[in-house]
């Protein structure tokens, strides 16, 4: 019988996510490339979090008008909820087939194809004379999603210096996280006062600066010339692959059932004006940016305790956001902490996928947003339901709590099959 060789400092009896995230490292460096030298560093990781910045906007400004839209489209406010959903819908749908499909190509071309896509279906939205024909465009703007902050990680890792791959990630997911700090409330402000529609026009824009900049900034990258459909897909065939995109699906959908309707939540359960919506979005975007930026550092530390944090912590703050519904401006600290702990939640899972994805690095790259929207369609479609039903606007804080705890199961028994697969290993 033999055991298995320990950190300096470590024992065997040491915490069991300990040795498990000590396994995932030295995987990760086992499969370490030699990072791509670029002299524009800074900037071509500006350039991708840019993108992600013009992404995290047009989806999460949907909620903060979701009353303008109901209103413009002709429709009740549960109802425009579908259009949420409809975008997550092409997430799920677009993650896999463009990471299939792309794999091969050279990814600084993907990006800049991708994003150009975003502009146009952008301006779809903006112009949809039609609640279906919104469905349809906010469908087609999900497509591109998954696959370009998939592709952005792996580019960003690539560009990254040794030690600093997660770091990486993190800041092109910033961008995503910023946008609620600042694209979310100035377009969601912008189509308060010149309409809905104006919103996904700036998108537009953004999406259209985002081209030019990932085009003079990122340097030509190959694509993986060895990727063939059969090697995606084996990813699909790993039980930690589905364990991880099931903690994504299941357990962020908490934060979507009460994100999705946070404005006539603010507004008729907690009592407060139509000007108090653009603040607790912007309470929603710096709750983002602060969870993103330390969960870059708790990745460092251990993916599992940072995955366990987010998906308990969240629930218990969903706990917190029922109970303090009716007092109005007494939610703004309960939205800032669902947000950071969902944003801790979000970059370990993508982490942990690239990790147990194996050599299928762009389908498991995309395809943790595909579940992350998933999680997003689900947590709008249960949260309409309970308002539909009759049960206010506090209801989808149950939904959420039910979501999340059911996630961090999940995550404890991805944990529980890691650590009896180790122990198998170190015993044969």
């Amino acid at each position: 019988m033999t055991t298995a060789p320990t950190e300096p400092g470590t024992t065997d009896a040491a915490d069991p996510a300990d040795r498990a995230d000590r396994a995932d490292r030295a995987d990760r460096a086992d499969r370490a490339e030699p990072s791509v030298r670029t002299p524009h560093f800074v900037l071509a990781v500006l350039a991708l979090a840019l993108g992600g910045f013009a992404i995290g906007t047009t989806e999460f400004v949907t909620m903060g008008l979701i009353r303008e839209i109901a209103g413009g489209v002709r429709v009740s406010i549960p109802s425009a909820g579908h259009v949420i959903s409809a975008y997550a819908v092409g997430v799920v749908v677009g993650a896999p087939l463009l990471a299939f499909f792309g794999a091969k190509l050279p990814r600084r071309a993907l990006l800049v194809g991708l994003m150009a896509a975003y502009a146009v279906f952008n301006a779809f939205s903006a112009v949809a004379t039609s609640f279906h024909w919104l469905l349809l465009a906010r469908f087609l703007d999900g497509l591109p999603h998954g696959a370009y902050f998939g592709v952005a990680s792996l580019v960003a890792a690539d560009l990254a210096a040794p030690g600093r791959k997660g770091r990486a990630v993190a800041s092109v997911m910033l961008g995503l996280s910023v946008a609620n700090v600042v694209g979310v409330p100035g377009a969601t402000w912008l189509g308060q006062h010149l309409g809905w529609r104006s919103a996904y026009w700036a998108v537009a824009a953004l999406s259209l600066a985002t081209v030019v900049m990932l085009w003079a900034f990122v340097p030509s990258l190959p694509g993986n010339a060895d990727a063939t459909g059969r090697r995606e897909l084996a990813a699909l065939r790993k039980p930690q692959v589905w364990l991880t995109l099931l903690a994504g699906a299941i357990g962020f959908g908490g934060m979507f059932a009460v994100f999705s309707y946070v404005a006539p939540t603010v507004t008729e359960a907690g009592g407060l004006g139509d000007g108090a919506v653009p603040v607790f979005l912007l309470v929603f975007g710096l709750g983002m940016v602060a969870g993103t930026w330390v969960a870059g550092e708790l990745a460092d530390w251990s993916v599992f305790r940072a995955l366990i944090l987010g998906s308990g912590g969240m629930g218990l703050a969903l706990v917190a956001w029922f109970l303090l519904a009716p007092t109005g401006w007494g939610l703004l600290p309960i939205a800032f902490l669902v947000t950071a702990l969902g944003s801790v939640l979000v970059v370990n899972l993508q982490l942990r996928l690239m990790d147990v994805a194996g050599d299928a690095q762009t389908l498991g790259a995309a395809m943790n947003h595909a579940s992350l929207n998933v999680a997003n369609a689900l947590g709008a479609w249960l949260g309409g339901l309970v308002i539909a039903a009759g049960y206010g606007y506090r209801a989808p804080a149950l939904v959420g709590i039910g979501l999340s705890a059911t996630g961090l199961v999940v995550v404890l028994v991805s944990l529980a099959l890691q650590r009896r697969d180790h122990s198998s290993a170190s015993t044969s």
